[in-house]
């Protein structure tokens, strides 16, 4: 009778155990999902002119990851004609923050304003052309496939190598009737110092290859979309 009492208190003692830890891992993996988003609010000074916001950033996005109410879209392309590297930065998508997905500006919108050093980035075909702040879709599925991939019913997180890329992508959905309140711009991969670093260029014996193949990316496939007479 002892060594059964014994047994069944072990066994509760190895329950409560096991439920706490379980309790503490499903805490833990989904604490960002019940964090408490702030407003966005762009930061000062430089970063600002780019539309980085203050509170959600390359420095805190660690915090906010992993929410099921939100999407994350880096708008790099993989190899990008700018040159970046003029400003710091690097043409190639080298990394990535876990989580997010790649869809290329470029693809989306012409995109003008880019720093002289940096000159052109893609000029090729675009879901829509932008114009004195009017956005034209190109396409009978522009708008459709801009919702698809910015749920308007979800947070959404935009980065890219330095911040602008994002900020013309936040610009673009709020005029094409976005909620301003529920889109970040996170800033720049080239800043991030995070535990969630994908990376995808490698240095090894001084050749430098990309591992394009761990990028959740979105292509578009515009031979197969139907053009719109613009005038």
């Amino acid at each position: 009778m002892k060594n059964k009492t014994i047994a069944l208190l072990i066994s509760s003692v190895i329950i409560i155990i096991t439920i706490i830890v379980c309790a503490f891992i499903f805490t833990d993996k989904n604490k960002n999902a019940y964090t408490k988003l702030p407003t966005p609010e762009v930061t000062e000074g430089v970063r600002g002119e780019f539309g980085i916001d203050k509170n959600i950033n390359e420095s805190t996005i660690d915090n906010y990851l992993n929410r099921e109410d939100s999407v994350y879209l880096d708008m790099r392309m993989l190899v990008d004609p700018g040159n970046y590297e003029a400003i710091g930065g690097d043409a190639y998508l080298s990394g990535f923050v876990k989580g997010f997905e790649v869809v290329p500006l470029p693809y989306l919108v012409n995109v003008t304003g880019l720093p002289e050093e940096v000159g052109d980035t893609y000029q090729g075909k675009t879901l829509f052309t932008e114009k004195d702040g009017k956005y034209t879709p190109n396409y009978k599925e522009s708008m459709d496939i801009l919702e698809y991939l910015f749920p308007k019913d979800k947070n959404i997180f935009l980065m890219c190598g330095g911040g602008g890329y994002a900020g013309m992508t936040k610009t673009m959905l709020i005029k094409l009737g976005w909620d301003e309140n529920k889109i970040y711009n996170v800033g720049g991969y080239w800043y991030y110092e995070g535990k969630n670093n994908v990376k995808v260029k490698n240095e090894i014996d001084g050749n430098t290859t990309y591992d394009f193949w761990k990028i959740p990316y979105h292509e578009i496939d515009f031979e197969t979309l139907h053009e719109v007479e613009n005038d």
